[in-house]
């Protein structure tokens, strides 16, 4: 078998399943959720790690190395933000080819300079190694309170909410790719939305301060994400389309592919999350990003996200999100 045959996920679960449970008593989360977490005398330690490839996560033809230094950051902070905790310190190895110009690998680490000033991150080392294309690989320590938000917290009965808009990161990319001409702001909307997402920390850090358990952070698409919560907590969801929220700017721009972009477009890093209507009502006020309730976690078809229109009629779809291996082209996005 190939690994497209089996598919990202499917080889996550194979990977574990050979690794075997972990033996140290201090390890609270291993392979599977957002990030590791283990404890320490003093406090929860979380670690994450994510690498970006030229040609499969980014292109240099559309997004500046600035930009890709934000980026390399940001989607590794997004990660210690759904599971509640603060970033701390990061480490960035890097992959280049002998041409590469030295003034862009100062401008990649202004960009990531950038975003780590501003959520308290120290850059503390790396490795450096000669690669056919650019691969920019970070590693994040973080910490948490007591308490975490987990993907396998969810429970029937609770409500589904997300933070801020869907869709806005991939209509981007497709713009960017396509090179389509909108007027300048439009554009550079859509090209912030994608190559500098701003991860939701502080928004993650009120989810656990109000009873919030279950999270994760819109990376391969909302049914992508909908669905690793359902699995690992063993319950259904349904989903109100009508309930979405989509900026105005995505639906004019993008009359007939905004519910695909918002649905299956990924790379949003907004936090999804699960919690009693009561408790969603208070964080509604608390919040400084919008935030929306989209559907409902149930008991019935565990695994399961279920689509449905504005007459409660279940909705068929095939597309569900981002898979490394399964996904067009194996892997190009």
């Amino acid at each position: 078998m190939k690994v497209w045959e089996l598919g990202e996920f499917g080889l996550i679960e194979l990977i574990a399943k050979t690794v075997g449970k972990a033996t140290r008593h201090d390890l609270i989360l291993g392979i599977g959720d957002d990030t590791a977490a283990w404890r320490t005398d003093k406090s929860i330690q979380l670690g994450t790690t994510d690498i970006l490839i030229q040609n499969i996560h980014f292109n240099l033809d559309i997004a500046t190395w600035r930009e890709l230094g934000w980026k390399a950051l940001a989607v590794n902070i997004s990660d210690i933000a759904a599971m509640g905790g603060t970033p701390s310190f990061a480490m960035v190895s890097l992959g280049l080819t002998p041409e590469t110009e030295v003034d862009n690998v100062v401008e990649l680490y202004r960009g990531i300079k950038e975003i780590a000033s501003k959520f308290d991150v120290d850059i503390i080392g790396g490795n450096i190694s000669r690669a056919p294309v650019v691969i920019i690989d970070v590693s994040l320590i973080g910490k948490a309170s007591d308490a975490l938000l987990t993907r396998s917290a969810a429970a029937p009965g609770d409500q589904i909410a997300v933070t801020g808009y869907l869709g806005l990161a991939a209509a981007g990319l497709k713009l960017l790719k396509s090179k389509r001409k909108l007027d300048s702001k439009t554009t550079a909307f859509f090209r912030e939305a994608h190559l500098r997402p701003r991860p939701r920390v502080a928004e993650g850090q009120i989810l656990v301060q109000h009873g919030v358990r279950a999270a994760i952070d819109i990376s391969d698409g909302l049914l992508s994400d909908l669905t690793h919560v359902c699995k690992a907590s063993h319950v259904g969801a349904k989903l109100w389309i009508n309930k979405l929220p989509i900026h105005a700017l995505l639906r004019s721009a993008f009359k007939k592919d905004w519910l695909r972009l918002a649905l299956s477009g990924g790379e949003d890093y907004e936090l999804l999350f699960t919690a009693r209507s009561d408790v969603i009502a208070k964080l509604t006020d608390i919040m400084s990003s919008p935030l929306t309730v989209i559907g409902e976690i149930v008991s019935d078809a565990p695994g399961q996200v279920t689509l449905l229109d504005e007459q409660g009629k279940a909705i068929k779809w095939d597309e569900t999100g981002w898979d490394h291996f399964k996904s067009p082209q194996r892997g190009k996005r």
